[in-house]
């Protein structure tokens, strides 16, 4: 059984979504903060690598079945999965530009990329406020390039707090992997 150390729910978004992923498939939760992607996808038996810069993050996954955690700084060091494909990546509530096309790159032929972060008007509604991290209109459709966009939104939510977001679900076909930089 995988406990969720209150993790809390995976994300709508990402449990609609979750079902394009291959069983069995090798999953990325990047930015993972406590892991509630993570171990969704675990539990659906999946095994998951789980990356973020928060030690004690890392340390509630540790010893969690199926989920490989780590400590890094994606942002500043180098990618730590240079050389890996994943059938999917997961990245919610985190946005660093310079990361996308890495992630784009790391998405195995007929991987899913299921994303969903902060959006312009964001501030209105409180944290985050800062522009570097509220995504543009459209922002998310440029960054996968040519790869087939499965859904896209950008607007206002209610739950679980009130935001603006964007959120997109894409899946990469042979030949497109990072074809469109950010």
């Amino acid at each position: 059984m995988i406990a969720s150390h209150g993790a809390g729910p995976p994300s709508p978004w990402v449990e609609r979504w979750a079902p394009l992923v291959p069983a069995g498939a090798a999953v990325l939760d990047v930015a993972c903060g406590s892991g509630r992607h993570a171990l969704f996808f675990a539990g659906r038996g999946h095994p998951v690598s789980a990356v973020d810069r928060d030690p004690a993050a890392i340390a509630a996954l540790a010893g969690q079945p199926a989920v490989s955690a780590l400590c890094a700084d994606i942002e500043n060091g180098p990618w730590p999965y240079a050389g890996r494909q994943f059938a999917a990546i997961v990245v919610t509530n985190y946005l660093h530009r310079p990361l996308i096309p890495t992630l784009m790159a790391a998405l195995a032929p007929g991987g899913v990329l299921i994303y969903e972060t902060f959006a312009q008007g964001n501030a209105a509604y409180g944290r985050p406020t800062n522009p570097d991290f509220l995504l543009q209109r459209g922002e998310l459709l440029r960054a996968v390039g040519a790869a087939r966009v499965v859904a896209y939104e950008d607007l206002y939510v209610e739950q679980p707090r009130p935001a603006m977001v964007q959120r997109i679900c894409a899946v990469v076909t042979a030949g497109v992997i990072g074809e469109k930089p950010f």
